[in-house]
């Protein structure tokens, strides 16, 4: 019988540092999430990162602002 972690282990998240697409420019969808979260943060973003530099940055600010964490 398969487990909820045997299911899982096919969908695990990548670090953006190992993605074949890391290192090209950030997508518009990354864009403009990121100048969501950077309002809600009061901060300022570099608007020239990767896929990789956005999606870590995303994550950095989710966690300042509490957005993106499921409700316990």
């Amino acid at each position: 019988m398969q487990t909820n972690d045997d299911k899982n282990k096919g969908n695990a998240i990548k670090d953006p540092d190992n993605w074949t697409t890391g290192n090209e420019p950030m997508t518009e969808a990354q864009r403009s999430y990121l100048h969501t979260l950077a309002g809600e943060a009061q901060v300022q973003i570099d608007e020239n990162m990767t896929k990789a530099e956005a999606s870590k940055k995303i994550e950095e600010l989710q966690e300042l602002t509490g957005r993106g964490k499921e409700n316990t």
